[in-house]
C-alpha cells in the first residue's frame, strides 16, 4: 500500500495528458487502422515512459533510451534498415512506363522549402528549422535521418509529427485535394497504357538512381542506397525469400521498434512545450503545401497538354507510400466508380519517395555547408 500511495502521489497533470495522447494514438491504430504497426507502439510507449515509476527502478526508460541510442541517435540505424524493407515493397514499373510522373514527385517537395522559410522565423537555429521542414517529406525515416544528422534540439517532436501526419494522410489530404480541384477535373480519365518494362531495366534502375543521387546529393546516399538495395533484392529475381523477409518481417519488426523508441522522446517534461505544438502546426503546413504543389503542377501541365492529367494524382507526390496513392484512387472512385487512378498515383507516389530523399540530402548539404558541420 505504501508503494501504491507513493506512486499515486507522483502522478502529475502532465503525465495524465501524455496518457491521453498515448490513448488517442492507440485508438487511431486499432479503431481507425491508421498505421497500427507504428501508432500502437508509439501510443503505448508514450504511456510507458510517463508512468510515475518509469524513472525509478523499473528500467523502462533505460531500455527505451538504449534502443534510441543504437537505433536513432548514433547512426540512424532503424530508418536505414526500414528503407531496405520499403525498397523491397516498391514496384517502380508504373513510374518507368511514364517517367514524366517524376515531375509531380519533385513538385510535391515544395512544402519542405516553404516550411523551412516559415520555421526560420520561429526557430533561430537553422538546424532546427531545417529538421522541422523535412516533416514535409511525408517520410518518417527521412525526417529522423535528417534531424539526427543535424542534431536538432526537437527530434522527439519532429519524429512524432512526421509519423503522425503519415498515418493521418487519409484525413488530411482529401479536403485539400477537393479544395484545389473542380469536379470536372476530378472526373478526368487517364487510361493506363501499361507498357512492358524489361527485367534488365528494373535491375538497372536502382543502381543508376543510387549513382546519380550520390553525385547530385551525396548526403542522401545512405537513404537512397538502402532504399534501392531493397528494391534490387525485389527485382533481381533470385532472392525471393529474402525479398519477402525484407517486406514483411524486417519492415514490421523495425517499425515496431521504431514506434516504441520514438516514445523515448515523449516524456511529458520534454514533449509538452509550446514548441511541440508549433512543430505540429508547421508540419501540417508542409503537408498542405506539398499537396498543393503537386496538384498545381498538373493543372499547369494541362494548359499545354492534349492528354489531360487528373490533377488529383499530383497530390500523391508526397512520400507517404502507398497511403497517398490509395487516397487519390479512392477519391477518383468516389467521383466516378469506373475511373481507376491507382497505377498513375502509385507512379507519382514512388517518384515522391525518391524526390523526398533527394530533398533531404539537399537540405543536409545546404545546412551543413552554412554551419560548417
Amino acid at each position: 500500500m505504501e508503494i501504491l500511495y507513493q506512486n499515486l502521489s507522483n502522478i502529475e497533470l502532465q503525465h495524465v495528458i501524455m496518457w491521453v495522447i498515448g490513448g488517442i494514438l492507440i485508438y487511431l491504430a486499432i479503431a481507425k487502422e491508421m498505421e497500427p504497426t507504428l501508432l500502437l507502439p508509439m501510443g503505448f510507449g508514450a504511456i510507458l515512459v510517463n508512468l510515475p515509476i518509469a524513472e525509478a527502478d523499473s528500467g523502462v526508460q533505460a531500455v527505451i533510451d538504449f534502443l534510441f541510442k543504437i537505433g536513432i541517435d548514433s547512426h540512424e540505424l532503424f530508418p536505414l534498415l526500414l528503407f531496405v524493407g520499403i525498397g523491397a515493397m516498391i514496384d517502380f514499373e508504373p513510374l518507368l512506363t511514364n517517367p514524366k510522373l517524376m515531375l509531380f514527385g519533385a513538385a510535391a517537395q515544395f512544402g519542405i522549402f516553404f516550411t523551412l522559410l516559415m520555421a526560420s522565423f520561429f526557430f533561430p537555429e537553422l538546424k532546427d528549422a531545417a529538421s522541422i521542414a523535412i516533416i514535409g517529406a511525408a517520410d518518417g525515416p527521412t525526417s529522423i535521418f535528417v534531424a539526427g544528422q543535424l542534431q536538432s534540439n526537437y527530434i522527439g517532436a519532429i519524429m512524432v509529427a512526421a509519423y503522425s501526419y503519415m498515418a493521418l494522410v487519409p484525413l488530411v489530404q482529401p479536403p485539400i485535394i477537393k479544395l484545389c480541384t473542380t469536379k470536372k477535373e476530378r472526373l478526368i480519365r487517364m487510361p493506363y497504357k501499361g507498357k512492358k518494362v524489361s527485367k534488365l531495366t528494373k535491375i538497372l534502375f536502382p543502381i543508376v538512381v543510387t549513382v546519380i543521387v550520390a553525385l547530385v546529393a551525396p548526403d542522401a546516399v545512405a537513404l537512397i542506397g538502402f532504399l534501392m538495395f531493397g528494391n534490387l533484392i525485389r527485382e533481381c529475381g533470385v532472392l525471393n525469400s529474402l525479398s519477402d523477409t525484407a517486406q514483411n518481417v524486417l519492415a514490421n519488426l523495425i517499425t515496431i521498434f521504431l514506434g516504441i523508441t520514438i516514445a523515448a522522446r515523449m516524456k511529458a517534461e520534454d514533449f509538452l512545450q509550446w514548441q511541440t505544438l508549433l512543430i505540429m502546426g508547421l508540419g501540417l503546413v508542409a503537408f498542405i503545401v506539398d499537396t498543393f504543389g503537386g496538384i498545381m503542377l498538373a493543372k499547369i501541365m494541362n494548359l499545354f497538354s492534349k492528354e489531360k492529367i487528373n490533377p488529383m494524382i499530383g497530390a500523391a507526390g508526397i512520400s507517404a507510400f502507398p497511403m497517398s496513392a490509395r487516397v487519390v484512387h479512392k477519391l477518383g472512385l468516389e467521383e466516378d466508380s469506373s475511373n481507376f487512378l491507382l497505377m498513375h498515383s502509385i507512379g507519382v507516389n514512388v517518384s515522391g519517395q525518391i524526390a523526398s530523399v533527394i530533398a533531404g540530402g539537399l537540405i543536409l548539404a545546404l545546412v551543413k555547408g552554412i554551419l560548417g558541420m
